[in-house]
């Protein structure tokens, strides 16, 4: 898939930030650049994000992951598994999201945070109470709240990604274990992986 939209240009100090930070300029900053407050507030929701400290690193970054499998949003998948390289998080782990039904790496508790990312990315949306209920127990509502909005911006993202044609960039090739490739769909559309 080609980008929809043609690449802004981008001030070289921004251009030169985002090359020492990821290697490259990621393309999502790159399209949205076309109007700067989009691009501004982007970038300000997912520092804030970053942020946030009551859920666990892993599971958000495993939550954001199979949103974008479940999406088909290889950008997301490919500088999700980059992060978590970055922030020293089980590979094998991030490397089998795509695929999580069927790996056997995945906790009780992460089984159910996938199983909860790919719930409220349906549409409508099919999270049921004894999910909620189960997850809020074992997380707590501050770590729940957090899990939920950091979902919620997953599907915002890869959904932005998506629509604007927006692929992976090979984030992830520095990453030892390759990332499986995504399930096919149940529609008889695979999603790609990257």
């Amino acid at each position: 898939m080609a980008l929809r939209i043609p690449k802004a240009e981008l001030p070289v100090e921004l251009g030169d930030d985002m090359i020492k930070q990821f290697g490259a300029v990621p393309e999502p900053v790159e399209v949205t650049a076309h109007n700067p407050k989009v691009a501004r507030d982007s970038t300000e929701i997912g520092r804030r994000l970053s942020e946030w400290d009551m859920a666990d690193e892993g599971l958000k970054t495993f939550a954001h992951m199979a949103v974008a499998a479940q999406v088909g949003c290889s950008w997301c998948l490919d500088i999700n598994y980059f992060q978590a390289l970055h922030k020293d998080l089980d590979l094998t782990k991030a490397s089998q999201v795509p695929r999580w039904r069927e790996s056997e790496v995945f906790t009780p508790l992460e089984r159910d945070v996938l199983e909860y990312a790919e719930a409220m990315t349906n549409t409508p949306p099919t999270v049921d109470d004894e999910l909620y209920a189960g997850l809020l127990d074992r997380l707590g509502p501050a770590a729940m709240v957090e899990l939920t909005a950091s979902i919620g911006f997953a599907n915002m993202a890869t959904r932005n990604n998506s629509a604007h044609g927006i692929t992976s960039q090979g984030f992830s090739d520095a990453c030892e274990i390759p990332l499986v490739a995504a399930r096919p769909e149940k529609s008889g559309v695979v999603s790609t992986a990257i």
